[in-house]
């Protein structure tokens, strides 16, 4: 009875405990727990080699991981040596040949790794004696082999041509280029042609200065005491010579003022790679770094962010999208990534950009950052099952002089985090406007659509390595030369004999620029004479040049023209330069085809004496010049200017565009030719310089 009576009343406490409980209301999270890392020791050779030992006594494994801290290094024309050296560190030293240090490594079961800034190996603890005998030989006595060289030269230059077709390789190119530029050693891509330029001596050179113990850290974890690690490191590397090391300072790369679009076509693509990424200046042991990286996996880092729910399970554009934000020491970045069907490449980049701006605008509510810290939370504790981690921790510790419990306290500080700390840092490092939008795919199905994310209006074309190239520019016939071509625009003006016939030129336009009437005049009298005027209402502007001297009046300041600017004056205005620009050493050269106003048009650049250059460009089927592209110097910097010509109408004899479209910067002019006259007998005095 006594066993029924006990029964019934536990029953009936589960009853009333589970009625006192209300399933709609979340439990309030607990203190987040302290991490409980083993503390690292550490202590330093003579050399400079700074050695930190993790103890870890559950297995009997030791590892070894040695990285040397210096500034990037540019490698320029000659890219992926320094990877190629670190490579070859495994290929045989001054007492071994790679295939025995392979058989020395296999005959103890361990593993071992080199790379361009560290080495690393494992194995059981009664072999880490003659692991670190070999490890020794590799740093101490390193011989690299021409032949050693030829192979592993052969299988880079394999794999980038397997990349080279590789939609998120060509993406990842593009994203270096992007987003630091050729001349920042983050911003620098591999190919094959700087593979082919890397000898002997530069990786040479790049182990003697580099792999030096007073740069490099050593991280050793596992069954080890820190006596043991101390006899081991003093017996085996205790010789390892120190040199000074030098580094260079970069410019720290900026996320663009507006939003750029890019492209690299690959026609047959029936999927587009999209990226949308830009670096952020966001340093390692930063305050933010926690709070970035939560906001990053709120919005794409993991199966249930943000973007994966919008593209994938919303919209069924992709099989997964994903982002993330990454500090660094020098400059981090920010991307967004997914891979979506041709029809709905523009649709995706639109969702991915409103996502972001959600964040900024929108606090994350209180579940969903609960989810994300929990979801963050179990990964730190899983990642700390491995040893590589714990030794990462002890060298980040050093290399970014973190606080000694950084790590220690992570859960700690990624508990605090709030809504309103995730919209501070959204708003922050969240760029929707200020980012380069990379697509990878067919251009022909999906470039159209991509111009409205672009505030100019323009796509930036570039190929697999990240050069930029025009889609326009076409291949020229073999019959065809810059000579042909302008031989061709002089016969459709009206031929050498006309052009020659002329004395002089009176042309006057009108237009409308920022909401003024424009008047323009310009007289010309052969050889270069010439007298402009602009009016434009308020004022006016007039250059005279009397074929050696020249001077510019602008609102009551007159200036004398000097230097090259006077000497380009003197040719851009000859009345005959077209009949023979080799007579005035003016160089020219054929450069393709590219498509002006929906017209195939020849491009030729001409470099006049001084070294200004100028691009025009000739109708392929007419052969008259339909565009010219130059250069304008001014005290504000430098602006292209670009001028179309069209609407020819014969006067005397020759062809003379009556319309003209003027761009410089963002300022437009469209001029039409009110009156040509040819032969009237311009006086001197009229171009007469004072």
């Amino acid at each position: 009875m006594k066993i029924k009576t006990i029964t019934i009343l536990l029953m009936i406490a589960a009853i009333n405990l589970f009625a006192q409980l209300d399933r709609s209301i979340q439990p309030k999270p607990g203190p987040a727990p302290e991490i409980k890392l083993g503390d690292y020791e550490s202590f330093e050779l003579p050399n400079g080699l700074k050695v930190f030992v993790i103890e870890n006594h559950k297995l009997p494994k030791v590892t070894f991981r040695l990285e040397t801290v210096r500034e990037p290094i540019l490698e320029g024309k000659h890219k992926g040596y320094i990877d190629i050296a670190g490579q070859l560190l495994r290929t045989g030293t001054k007492t071994k040949t790679k295939d025995q240090i392979d058989e020395a490594v296999d005959f103890i079961g361990a593993s071992l790794y080199t790379s361009g800034q560290s080495i690393y190996g494992s194995s059981l603890k009664r072999h880490f004696s003659s692991l670190m005998d070999i490890i020794s030989d590799i740093i101490l006595n390193a011989d690299f082999k021409q032949e050693e060289l030829d192979k592993i030269k052969k299988q880079t230059i394999s794999g980038l041509a397997a990349a080279k077709e590789e939609p998120s390789s060509i993406a990842s190119n593009l994203r270096k280029v992007l987003n630091y530029g050729k001349n920042h050693p983050y911003g620098e891509v591999t190919t094959e042609e700087t593979v082919k330029s890397v000898t002997l001596d530069m990786c040479k050179n790049y182990y003697k200065d580099f792999f030096r113990p007073n740069i490099s850290l050593l991280a050793i974890v596992g069954d080890i005491t820190l006596d043991e690690a101390k006899d081991l490191v003093e017996k085996y590397l205790g010789s390892w010579e120190k040199k000074q090391v030098t580094g260079k300072k970069y410019k720290t790369p900026k996320a663009p003022i507006v939003r750029r679009v890019a492209i690299s076509d690959r026609p047959a693509s029936v999927q587009s790679v999209i990226n949308i990424t830009y670096p952020i200046d966001l340093k390692k042991g930063s305050d933010d770094v926690i709070k970035a990286s939560l906001m990053s996996t709120i919005l794409g880092g993991s199966f249930s962010a943000r973007l994966m729910q919008n593209l994938r399970e919303k919209h069924a554009y992709t099989y997964g999208a994903y982002a993330r934000i990454a500090s660094d020491r020098l400059v981090g970045n920010f991307i967004a990534q997914t891979t979506v069907r041709n029809p709905v490449t523009d649709s995706s980049v639109t969702e991915i950009l409103n996502e972001m701006k959600r964040l900024r605008n929108e606090k994350v509510g209180d579940v969903e950052l609960s989810r994300f810290k929990n979801f963050m939370a179990g990964g730190f504790a899983r990642s700390l099952e491995k040893p590589q981690t714990i030794a990462s921790f002890a060298l980040n510790i050093e290399k970014y002089n973190l606080p000694k419990d950084y790590y220690k306290t992570y859960l700690k500080r990624l508990n605090k985090i709030t809504a309103d700390d995730i919209q501070t840092v959204s708003k922050k490092y969240l760029k929707p406007k200020n980012c380069n939008v990379i697509v990878v795919g067919n251009a022909d199905e999906v470039a159209k659509s991509l111009k409205k994310f672009s505030p100019s209006g323009k796509i930036q074309y570039y190929d697999n390595y990240g050069n930029k190239y025009d889609p326009n520019v076409k291949k020229v016939p073999s019959d065809i030369t810059a000579e042909s071509i302008i031989e061709k625009y002089v016969k459709a003006i009206g031929g050498k004999e006309k052009l020659l016939a002329v004395k002089d030129k009176t042309t006057k336009l009108k237009g409308k620029m920022q909401g003024m009437d424009i008047k323009l005049t310009m007289s010309q009298k052969a050889p270069n004479k010439l007298y402009q005027e602009v009016d434009f209402g308020v004022g006016k502007q007039v250059i005279i040049f009397d074929g050696k001297k020249a001077k510019q009046e602008a609102m009551g300041q007159v200036q004398e023209i000097t230097g090259d600017k006077l000497e380009d004056l003197k040719l851009q205005n000859n009345l005959y330069m077209v009949v023979d620009y080799k007579k005035y050493n003016v160089k020219y050269e054929l450069k393709g085809i590219e498509k002006i106003n929906d017209k195939d048009a020849y491009k030729i650049l001409f470099t006049y004496p001084t070294g200004t250059k100028k691009t025009e460009y000739y109708d392929v089927s007419t052969g008259l010049k339909v565009r010219e592209v130059n250069s304008i110097k001014t005290p504000q910097g430098n602006f292209t200017q670009t001028v179309d010509l069209g609407d020819y109408k014969p006067v005397n004899g020759l062809m003379v565009p009556y319309k003209m479209s003027q761009t410089v910067g963002a300022n437009k002019l469209e001029l039409e030719v009110t009156s040509v006259k040819i032969n009237t007998g311009l006086k001197d005095s009229m171009f007469k310089v004072d």
